[in-house]
């Protein structure tokens, strides 16, 4: 078996006569598949044992993907039963990308050896490879260096056309896989989820959404679907797989071990956006305290050989291991970060006393996210608070004075929007923040009234309110982007016409955060709320 690690091919033949006959001798005299992958200068990298039925492919540490579309190396096995191409064998090659697929067909007994090729197609629209008539070895005429090279070059046209954006960090595959709610909201939580990806500039590729009537413990989805994604990822060019829902360690593990591309959760993206966008202290600190809460359960590592000797009595065991030093230098960082924000948190609180002993009332303005808080901040106090059309585009929080007629004045604060299914790591770490809304005489929650969903969203804010033991804060209703109902009440009349219902039935206002002359309602409300007595608002308050 040691001499066919010393061949050599030709690189201009994808297997030389000689060679294809010894690995049909040596597969005949063992009764097993074998196979050998070959790189792209003739060399045999690997040989492969396998058994009557087929081979298990080692992992190939020297050869990584990367953002390469193929693997830079071929595949060449022997078939016993003198079948062609099988499925697990055209699987192999769209999920390891090989260079090129060749199966040796021979009937025992007869001196002539056939062989089939396959090999990944470019064409994205149909089968993900191509497989080649079954002909006599010595039949084939391939230059197995220029077809691989335009190959690849197709390839790679093929992923850049696929792409709509150029701007873009990474490329992936949108998963979804959930046994709970129906169809409608799996496809709502799939779109907000594709908004994330938008967020963090990462392009979404294509989408699956799957709704098994179990969930697998080991893979979230079954088996064959997961092949099925990876193999769609490879052929789209994407770099990574992102599932809407969260995965537990050992979910991740097995995903990866499939496929070399990343593999990340909602709440994983949701950290990634918020460690890029906050912008304070106190934001950096949170995210850091969340990113490091939600890693330390996934922390693995390889076990007694990787620890370090300790000396001293006691000490001749294999000592601390480096996943060991690992957590517990991450629980220190997390006991050192908690003691940063307790001391953080004490700081707000004082100014919280200040603006209450001052006696000016204090509204919060909450809501879902990209629902228009910091656009209608900016809009009342004639501030410029960031705003931009992307999820989570204020993470930190914002305080601004709100003057009157008569130089009455109140302080509202915008707050980071809430989301469904908001990491737990992260919900603890921002209540700190969310501490401003504790001595809010008035929550304003803006509700974006140009979505389809906009019901779910209030019922998901409200949720997370209760939750922060904020539900029994006095709470005003604003019905935001009141400008782009003219165009929902064009394309869908019973959508509009629930907005319209709701926004009477709940003693709300409608406004649009853009245009300052429909924040008359909203200041009147204020007005009537904080001054009873006062009746007369002028535009000056504007």
């Amino acid at each position: 078996m040691e001499r066919l690690y010393r061949r050599r091919i030709p690189v201009a033949e994808f297997c030389s006569h000689d060679l294809a006959v010894r690995l049909v001798e040596l597969s005949t005299e063992l009764r097993r598949q074998i196979g050998i992958l070959v790189n792209r200068t003739g060399n045999v990298e690997y040989v492969i044992v396998g058994d009557e039925k087929g081979m298990v492919i080692p992992e190939l540490r020297d050869y990584p993907l990367g953002k390469k579309v193929m693997r830079g190396l071929r595949l060449i096995h022997t078939h016993l039963k003198n079948e062609s191409v099988s499925e697990d064998d055209l699987t192999d090659l769209s999920l390891l990308r090989f260079d090129l697929l060749a199966a040796l067909l021979y009937t025992p007994g007869k001196s002539q050896i056939y062989a089939q090729l396959a090999w990944l197609s470019p064409d994205q629209r149909g089968a993900s490879t191509l497989v080649d008539p079954v002909v006599a070895l010595d039949r084939i005429d391939l230059d197995c260096i220029h077809f691989i090279q335009e190959l690849e070059a197709d390839l790679e046209k093929a992923a850049r056309t696929a792409s709509k954006t150029k701007d873009v960090l990474e490329r992936a595959i949108l998963v979804s896989v959930t046994t709970s709610g129906t169809r409608q909201e799996a496809e709502d939580s799939m779109a907000e989820l594709r908004e994330l990806a938008r967020t963090a500039q990462v392009e979404a590729l294509d989408e699956f959404i799957q709704r098994p009537k179990k969930l697998n413990p080991r893979f979230l989805m079954g088996e064959g679907m997961v092949r099925d994604v990876v193999i769609r990822a490879m052929q789209r060019g994407a770099s990574m797989l992102i599932f809407d829902q969260e995965l537990t360690p050992a979910q991740m593990r097995c995903i990866s071990a499939m496929t070399e591309l990343k593999v990340i959760d909602r709440s994983q993206l949701i950290l990634d956006i918020f460690a890029r966008r906050a912008k304070t202290l106190d934001g950096k600190v949170q995210v850091e305290l969340a990113q490091l809460k939600y890693l330390l359960p996934r922390l693995t590592g390889r076990g007694v050989q990787m620890s370090r000797l300790m000396g001293g009595i006691g000490g001749r065991g294999p000592g601390e291991t480096k996943l060991e030093t690992d957590r517990r230098r991450i629980r220190d960082r997390i006991a050192s970060l908690e003691r940063e924000l307790k001391e953080l948190s004490q700081g707000r609180d004082q100014r919280r006393k200040q603006r209450v002993k001052a006696g000016v009332p204090i509204i919060s303005i909450v809501g879902y996210t990209n629902a228009g808080k910091s656009t209608l901040l900016n809009a009342l106090t004639k501030s410029d608070v960031f705003t931009e059309d992307l999820l989570f585009a204020t993470l930190d929080t914002s305080s601004r004075r709100l003057r009157f007629p008569r130089d009455r004045e109140v302080i509202i604060t915008d707050t980071v929007g809430f989301i469904r299914s908001l990491p737990k790591s992260l919900m603890g770490a921002f209540k700190a923040t969310l501490e401003e809304m504790r001595d809010a005489d008035l929550l304003l929650h803006v509700v974006d009234a140009s979505h389809p969903r906009f019901e779910d969203q209030i019922a998901q804010v409200r949720a997370i309110l209760a939750e922060l033991e904020l539900g029994d804060k006095q709470e005003l209703l604003v019905y935001n982007k009141a400008d782009m109902l003219n165009d929902m009440k064009k394309k869908d009349m019973v959508a509009f016409l629930r907005v319209r219902q709701s926004a009477r039935t709940q003693n709300s206002v409608m406004v649009s955060a853009r245009d300052r002359k429909s924040l008359k309602p909203l200041m009147d409300e204020l007005q009537r709320r904080f001054w009873i007595e006062d009746k007369e608002v002028t535009q000056t308050a504007l």
